[in-house]
């Protein structure tokens, strides 16, 4: 069998060749002539997956290593009967750790005291639960909306959108890229949305760029009425808007699912997919190599009254997010480079904290999440 597989998906060379011939390729270039002779394709979602790259191809089989799948016209692969899979929840708790680092930096340089602060998230999936969580962690007031889901469980858990925006003093959005219907998100914020929130909030997407109306944000941010923007997916990538890049406190080239656990997870998910599909003894299958972390013992003296320094050092010191926010800035026309060669970055469970002082109010707050705890 031959397998196509896009050449950023890390850990997958070598894991196929024993039972298939394996072409690696970029994912922004596989055309219909490289499936001429192809019976699979494993990618990412800078392949748009349709009927001009699948048309008189013997592709039977296609694996998305991403949570998304708006790059895939599955009517088209359903109509053809071509079997599809994504990675769903591969990249949460990466996402997870990007919001969290958002979060401590905007504690540390903008003085925003978690315990003090409402965040509201919108779209509880498998990305938007995980941040809750973290959020809970950090002693945050908490707001949910998820129209899908409320409509399935009810009201209890979840607020309308104008009560979210209303209340709100730091907005996150983790919505998948609905084009039509009920749920659309394809451009939700807009005038309308910024018209209903709370002066002075901060938003953060790192859903998808076309959620947002770049001119909506440029705006809201000249006129004040937003306080902050962190952007991390933009319209139109790699080709983003260098003017709404300049207004925002922090902007990143679409990394914020790219820690070496969410890219094993995704390569892991679709081998595993492909060889339940092909019936290869890989259904089991997980990278050994993943990187570890440089410095995976993180030493805090707990010697302040108020928690929260604290945390802050320990997320930032795993995820130190203005790394990416000066590369992105200094190389904006280098976008997907920065995202085909991210440095590694690992998850808050490959840390552990040694706490000189024991603090079990903290110890607490690490373990919910996390992080290990050296006792």
């Amino acid at each position: 069998m031959k397998v196509i597989a896009d050449d950023k998906i890390p850990f997958l060379r070598g894991v196929l060749e024993p039972y298939a011939e394996v072409n690696y390729l970029p994912g922004a270039n596989i055309c219909r002539k490289d499936l001429l002779d192809a019976d699979a394709l494993i990618t990412r979602t800078r392949t748009m997956i349709n009927r001009n790259l699948l048309e008189g191809t013997p592709v039977r089989f296609i694996a998305s290593a991403t949570i998304g799948y708006d790059h895939i016209d599955t009517a088209y692969l359903a109509e053809k009967g071509i079997r599809w899979t994504n990675a769903p929840g591969c990249n949460s708790g990466s996402v997870m750790q990007y919001i969290a680092a958002v979060l401590a930096w905007l504690g540390h340089n903008r003085n925003i005291r978690f315990k003090d602060t409402t965040l509201g998230i919108i779209g509880v999936g498998h990305v938007g639960s995980k941040v809750a969580h973290m959020a809970g962690a950090l002693g945050m007031n908490i707001l949910l909306n998820d129209p899908p889901r409320q409509r399935k469980e009810g009201s209890a858990v979840f607020v309308s959108l104008t009560r979210l925006l209303q209340e709100a003093d730091i907005v996150t959005l983790h919505v998948p890229l609905n084009k039509t219907g009920e749920d659309k998100t394809l451009g939700m914020v807009n005038e309308l949305f910024m018209s209903r929130l709370k002066p002075g909030a901060i938003l953060i997407n790192s859903s998808r760029g076309p959620v947002v109306e770049d001119a909506v944000l440029r705006e809201a941010m000249r006129s004040g009425h937003l306080k902050g923007l962190v952007l991390d997916v933009w319209n139109h990538e790699p080709d983003i808007d260098l003017s709404l890049m300049e207004v925002t406190d922090i902007a990143t080239p679409h990394i914020a699912g790219y820690s070496a656990d969410g890219k094993a997870n995704g390569a892991s998910m679709s081998v595993q997919a492909l060889s339940r599909f092909f019936d290869l003894p890989l259904t089991n299958w997980y990278p050994e190599n993943i990187p570890p972390p440089e410095n995976p013992v993180i030493t805090l003296r707990n010697d302040q009254k108020d928690p929260q320094e604290t945390l802050i050092k320990a997320i930032l010191h795993t995820y130190p997010i203005e790394r990416d926010d000066k590369n992105l800035r200094n190389n904006p026309g280098q976008f997907e480079y920065l995202r085909g060669n991210y440095p590694v970055r690992r998850e808050f469970h490959n840390y552990s904290i040694d706490m000189k002082k024991e603090n079990r109010i903290l110890n607490k707050m690490f373990e919910t999440l996390g992080f290990n705890i050296i006792k």
